[in-house]
This record gives C-alpha cells, structure tokens and sequence, in this order.
C-alpha cells in the first residue's frame, strides 16, 4: 500500500536515503530542505511522488503551515521521520550555553514541533508511525559530544513517554539511535566547538582527531540503515527503541553493563531512601494524602 511520507532534512546523508527508500518502494515523500534550489532537486527524485518543501524546523509557525499544506495537497500523512538535526563536538567547559541552547532548538525542539504539528491529523485518523533520530550517544555518554548528546537523550526519553501516550490510538513511535555512518555529519556538518583550554589537550584532541580520521570511512551504511527503517514500518509490532549499527550496539550495551553494574553496587543507598514499613508518617505522605 502506498504511503505518504515526511522526512525532514533530505538534502544529504540519512534523510536523503530514507527517502530514496520508500520512493523505491511506490512510497510518496515530501522532504524538507534548508535551501530553496534543493527542493526541484529532490522532486526531480520521482516526479509526481516526490515533493521537496523549504523548512526550518526551529520556525514553529513554518512547521504548523507546512504540515497543513502537505495534509491539504499531497495526503494524510502516513509516516513522519524528524531526521533533521546536526552534531556538536567540544568538552562542555569550552562549550556556551549558546552553543546548548541551539543544540537543543534544532535536535530536541524541532523534533518536538514537527511531531506536534503531525499528531492531531494521525490521531484523528488512529493510524500513522513517527520516527525520530537518536543516537548511540543518546543511549550511553560519550565524552566530547555532551551538548548533542544531552539532545538526544531528550529524544530518546521523549520518544518513549510519546509512545506510551499514542499506543491508544494506532500510532507507533520507533526512535533510532545510530552509530557511525558514511555521512556528512561528522565531516562538513559538524560544529566544532573551538579549543580553548589546554588541560583538556590529552583528553580531547585524540576523539577529535580520530573523529576526523574516521570520516568517510564509519562502518554504517545509509542504504542499508534505509532499508532496515522500511522492515520496522511493515512490523506490525515495531520497537520503540532501535539501534541501527554495530558499534552503536557495542557501545550502548557496554554502558548499559556499567549503569547495571551501579545500580547492583549501591542498591543498599538507593533502598535506605524509603520511609521503614513500619514507620506510620509514611502512610501520611503517600498516594492520596492530604
């Protein structure tokens, strides 16, 4: 059955693949873009199914219009991907709040208004699939890149409760977290945070150095990624959380050994916190208490 897609940020990279995935398979897209001779690129994709609109997510009204006219003139919209993002990299001290605060528009923000501006018109309809971009930063910390990690672990944990909230009504929510992929998004995407501070030398400058290095040659592939999104839009039980890539899956499981490992070690604290059973003010400050 053909389905009507929005994927954010389809100039290049992840967006770009996703949507030359569902085109081949009979899909219509409408990808947005940042700059207007983009858009007659990407229709000229598969003229007639594809659709390429000017976008900036941080521009709530823009978003609402735009959501709007695709509703009005191309379809309900049967599945949105919020891939549109960028990566940041420095230590947090040699990182402004600036640098935070627009991190977080465009990462958490916009991902935020696009979903808002789709889900009245899905949950209307009781049916559609939103995804939205994380990553392996976003499941386990990784140093040099907090300010977009802190972002996508906002994506994570709201994708999670969204997903809670709309079950009732047919919509399933998949956050991806990707590991390393041949993209532009550590190349000529990446804001690099400037180096100020010379103690962080030996810590820092060898992630980015081997960041650097490792363009263009990441283990992840786009087409392959693409492909693995159309199996969960066909799952009639899709995950909530999936992680795309191998170092994606190395990594997070290894910092999930190391937050289990915790949480096993300082049980004893984290159970010292409740009020004894036994203790009658606990009954005073429960559930229901006035």
């Amino acid at each position: 059955m053909s389905r009507t897609f929005l994927i954010t940020g389809v100039s290049t990279g992840l967006g770009r693949a996703f949507a030359r995935e569902a085109l081949a398979a009979g899909h219509r897209v409408v990808g947005t873009v940042r700059q207007a001779h983009q858009m007659a690129e990407f229709t000229n994709l598969a003229p007639g199914r594809a659709v390429g609109m000017l976008l900036d997510v941080t521009d709530e009204h823009a978003v609402d219009t735009v959501v709007q006219r695709i509703e009005e003139e191309t379809g309900p919209i049967d599945v949105l991907v919020s891939n549109a993002g960028y990566g940041l990299e420095g230590t947090v001290e040699e990182s402004s709040l600036a640098d935070l605060r627009r991190q977080f528009d465009v990462n958490v923000f916009g991902t935020v208004a696009v979903v808002k501006a789709v889900l009245p018109h899905m949950r209307r309809r009781r049916s559609g699939h939103i995804v939205t971009l994380s990553s392996m930063a976003g499941l386990t910390a990784l140093p040099g890149v907090a300010f977009y990690g802190a972002s996508k672990f906002a994506v994570e944990g709201f994708s999670a409760s969204l997903a809670q909230e709309v079950a009732p009504f047919g919509i399933h929510v998949t956050s991806l977290a990707l590991g390393s992929f041949r993209t532009d998004w550590a190349g000529r995407s990446m804001v690099r945070v400037p180096r100020t501070i010379s103690d962080y030398d030996t810590v820092f400058d060898p992630i980015r150095a081997a960041r650097r290095d490792k363009d263009g040659k990441q283990v992840g592939d786009p087409e392959r990624a693409a492909k693995a999104l159309m199996t969960v839009l066909e799952a009639e039980d899709p995950p909530v959380h999936l992680l795309l890539g191998s170092d994606a899956l190395h990594l997070v499981r290894k910092g999930r050994r190391q937050l289990q490992e915790d949480m096993d070690a300082w049980a004893y604290l984290t159970a010292s916190t409740d009020f004894p059973a036994n203790d009658p003010s606990a009954a005073a400050t429960g559930p229901g208490a006035t």
